[in-house]
């Protein structure tokens, strides 16, 4: 990384927090959105990551600390959940350590945005460890995969291979699916465990435990149906249940 010296470097109040680019395509907010809400679930109880959705990313890998890079998801760990107590406006690495995200999420639209060029380069710049390419829709036009992701090896992006990837260094799996409460049946991308099993959402999860409860209490019903049946029979035949 380019060393400048911090006091000329702008401060995040200093900088905008948008880059006035239109989103041209709903999933870019919606896909990268679904996984912030389902990590604010997983790790409700740890304060040491942000995820941010169609943020700024400033640093000073490019021909300007001013100019940032904006993908439309990117993971951070180790870094403060709510800065100084707050929220972010953008996020700012002479700020945050020098701590460059872990893991950077483009969803590719019908206008092509280099995510398979130049902002593939700009993610190894700042050693981006996964970079995860979505294009559900576009992938024949592109000549490429509608799911692709490449891990950081030895300074240079490797393209991986299986679904949903297992991330250790981040502890999460990522891959595609449909979520089955969503009535429009839409493919989205979510987290998933070691064993490839998916992350359930809180309403997902409290719908189990709500048909788990039930299942226990018709076991409860049953079993009480067979005690009162069994005490029966005994008293038909004359014998005391005490």
């Amino acid at each position: 990384m380019l060393q400048i010296d911090r006091q000329y470097l702008p401060t995040s109040d200093e900088l905008p927090d948008s880059d006035d680019t239109p989103v041209d395509n709903e999933d870019q907010n919606f896909v990268p959105n679904l996984l912030l809400f389902l990590l604010e679930y997983i790790w409700k109880s740890r304060d040491d990551w942000y995820f941010g959705v169609d943020m700024g990313i400033y640093h000073t890998t490019g021909v300007s600390p001013r100019v940032p890079v904006v993908p439309d998801g990117f993971l951070s760990l180790g870094v403060e959940r709510r800065k100084n107590g707050g929220s972010r406006s953008s996020y700012v690495m002479w700020e945050e350590e020098a701590t460059a995200p872990i893991l950077t999420i483009e969803v590719v639209s019908q206008t092509s945005g280099d995510e398979y060029e130049k902002k593939l380069d700009i993610y190894r710049k700042l050693g981006v460890k996964y970079y995860v390419i979505y294009n559900p829709q576009f992938w024949r036009r592109d000549g490429h995969l509608p799911f692709e992701v490449y891990k950081l090896v030895d300074s240079d992006y490797q393209l991986q291979i299986g679904e949903p990837l297992w991330m250790p260094e981040i502890g999460l799996g990522i891959g595609r699916c449909v979520l089955p409460s969503d009535r429009f049946s839409r493919e989205v991308l979510s987290w998933f465990d070691q064993k490839g099993d998916r992350y359930l959402n809180p309403e997902e999860q409290a719908e189990i435990e709500r048909q788990m409860a039930n299942i226990e209490r018709q076991r409860a019903d049953e079993a009480q149906k067979q005690m009162e049946s069994l005490i029966a029979k005994l008293r038909s035949l004359g014998i005391s249940e005490e």
